[in-house]
């Protein structure tokens, strides 16, 4: 039996593990702490990802390594694929993991980027966005997620603070300076790309975020087929460079009919959830199918879904579950502020009854707000 092992315990090592059962796979998991929620499905090794005794102990005990996270150390990566088999490969996880390295890949492969420069001082910082203008993003170029790890600058008068908050990190992890994009639409392409080198992509999804956290997906986006196929190029021609492995999501922002390149990240995507209900195959079993060697699922819809983020705590599973396409999952955490804990993901056959849908979850969960962007979209 193929044991698959999972570099971080969180809530996509959890899925993963789900999706692997019906192929008949074992999994284990490392994570830096003992109560990781994936070890609630799988066996963990307990230990820093730099702990070359940890990592000796969980490479003996599998088949193939992959991760729940783009923040893995790159040198750990390195050092796993010395002997096992790791994917996505090392290059391609510490490409994401920087946004300098990030942006200058996404620009030598002509996909479109907003203006951005690395930054090191603050004599830079203000060259750089006289250069750039306002309003942009001071961010650190490794270690920021959901928003964490940003200032935005909306005039000269915010560099010092911008400066203060992040400049102690720019010998640490490095900082760049981007320009602000005026976006009409977030949008992201789930894709997976397997060993042999096959390619395919789940219809686009649009985005709502909240505070730099994911607050809904819906698929597929109300966009123009032109718009979907230039989206999926950009992931194809990304993939192929890096020579991937594996699921993936490559963010975009669309502008004046322009799609502009945010981040990539190298793993399954919060925006890819709905393809556990929506899709023919979700993103997680053709993330294993990929990594294994297996033919790869097909990735059409199944009607239109939207997938709920739940931050902080889980509300009641009541209401989602009331609905004929209502899903719920919960991630089996303790809630914490900013915490994700769980989603749920509302699917029908008919873009005008999930809309219907939403407004009933929306209203018994006083979610009004949250679901309300995902019903204009709906109704456009």
């Amino acid at each position: 039996m193929t044991t698959v092992g999972i570099l971080g315990g969180g809530q996509l090592a959890r899925m993963l593990a789900l999706a692997g059962a019906p192929l008949g796979l074992r999994f284990l998991v490392m994570d830096n702490v003992a109560d990781a929620c994936a070890g609630q499905f799988a066996p963990m090794v307990v230990g820093d990802y730099r702990d070359e005794a940890a990592l000796a102990e969980f490479a003996s005990r599998i088949d193939v390594a992959t991760f729940d996270f783009e923040n893995v150390p790159a040198e750990s990566a390195r050092w796993l694929v010395e002997r096992v088999d790791v994917f996505p490969n090392p290059r391609a996880l510490a490409t994401a993991q920087d946004r300098l390295a990030e942006k200058t890949l996404f620009r030598g492969l002509g996909i479109p980027v907003p203006p951005f420069a690395p930054i090191d001082t603050l004599d830079e910082l203000r060259a750089a966005i006289a250069d750039i203008g306002t309003p942009c993003i001071l961010k650190t170029r490794r270690l920021g997620y959901d928003g964490k790890g940003q200032f935005r600058i909306r005039g000269a008068g915010d560099i010092d603070a911008a400066w203060q908050a992040l400049g102690a990190q720019a010998s640490k992890v490095g900082l760049i300076l981007e320009g602000f994009v005026h976006f009409e639409r977030e949008l992201s392409v789930v894709a997976v790309r397997g060993r042999g080198g096959e390619f395919r992509a789940w219809p686009l999804t649009e985005n709502w975020h909240v505070d730099g956290v994911l607050s809904a997906s819906l698929a597929p986006a109300r966009v123009d087929e032109a718009t979907a196929a230039l989206a999926v190029g950009h992931a194809k021609r990304l993939a192929e460079a890096l020579d991937y492995v594996g699921v993936f999501a490559l963010e975009l922002f669309s502008r004046d009919g322009e799609l502009l390149a945010n981040e990539l990240a190298p793993r399954v995507h919060n925006s890819g959830h709905w393809t556990i209900e929506g899709s023919e195959t979700s993103q997680f079993q053709n993330h294993l199918r990929a990594v294994l060697g297996l033919p790869l699922g097909d990735t059409r819809m199944v009607g239109t879904a939207c997938m709920l983020n739940w931050i902080g705590e889980m509300p009641d599973a009541r209401a989602v579950l009331d609905e004929a396409g209502g899903h719920w999952h919960d991630y089996g955490k303790e809630p914490r502020e900013g915490r994700k804990v769980g989603h749920a993901t509302l699917r029908s056959d008919d873009a005008a009854a999930l809309a219907a849908s939403l407004q009933r979850v929306g209203t018994a969960l006083g979610r009004q707000d949250q679901v309300l962007p995902v019903i204009h979209a709906l109704q456009d």
